[in-house]
């Protein structure tokens, strides 16, 4: 069976006290929440990851990063390597964010090279992939995920692939209160995971989790979750706030 995940992307956002706030929020509703097998992630800002494992050990977290270098080290001034997010027990990344692809340049080749500094590191990789609004209106969105994939994860053997998740986040979506419909979702969900049984096999087609990343948010998480091959969230601004995200948690175990 497929993991069941809710992760929360902080991005650039909370100070250190704010930060330390939100963990103990929602670390210590989770001790009295049955999780399901639920797992939770929170990703904050790479200078809370301390912050965050410290928490996992006590609290039933995991920890992910936002980005990281691909490279594993040197003089790259500013950057954080896969091999230092292993020291510290990350236990997953976020890589190919639209933000990061959008502001930042980000190539799928880039991006490749990304996957494959976590996976040599014990990260698991939690791959974005995503179409933007002309993309979607042209009628590019199944062309513009094909490329991202093939380009990015699709190179990997099938024993690496396996460790992969995936979130399918509609840029349209992101930021803007607009959500895909669930007919759009599931759509798309469905064709990713053709995709990877197209390339790989059935098996490693059903075992891989896809999480839905565009304003999930505690007013829609019920109906997005009921989609059989959506498998959980990629949340943004809703897990900044400790009474969303952990709604958005308690929808996802009621789907189990």
């Amino acid at each position: 069976m497929r993991k069941r995940i809710i992760a929360g992307n902080w991005k650039m956002n909370k100070t250190f006290p704010d930060a330390d706030d939100l963990l103990i929020e929602i670390t210590e509703e989770l001790l009295d929440m049955d999780l399901k097998g639920v797992e939770v992630i929170v990703c904050p800002p790479s200078v809370y990851l301390e912050l965050a494992t410290d928490a996992a050990e006590n609290y039933p977290i995991s920890v992910g990063a936002q980005n990281i270098s691909d490279k594993s080290f040197g003089a790259y001034t500013g950057e954080i390597s896969a091999p230092m997010l292993k020291s510290m027990n990350v236990d997953y990344c976020i890589i190919g964010h639209s933000e990061r692809r959008q502001y930042f340049n980000e190539s799928n080749e880039q991006l490749k090279q990304k996957v494959y500094q976590v996976l040599e590191n014990d990260v698991v990789p939690i791959f974005c992939c995503g179409e933007m609004l002309d993309q979607r209106e042209a009628g590019d969105h199944f062309k513009v995920i094909e490329k991202q994939l093939e380009e990015s994860v699709f190179n990997l053997e099938d024993f690496d692939f396996e460790k992969l998740i995936i979130a399918y986040e509609p840029v349209w979506a992101i930021g803007t209160g607009v959500t895909a419909t669930p007919a759009q979702a599931e759509e798309m969900h469905v064709y990713i995971r053709s995709l990877i049984e197209k390339k790989y096999n059935k098996d490693i087609s059903e075992g891989t989790t896809i999480l839905y990343g565009g304003s999930c948010n505690p007013f829609n998480a019920s109906e997005l979750f009921s989609i059989k091959d959506v498998d959980g969230g990629l949340i943004g601004g809703a897990s900044l706030n400790a009474g969303d995200f952990l709604e958005i948690i308690n929808q996802r175990i009621k789907k189990q």
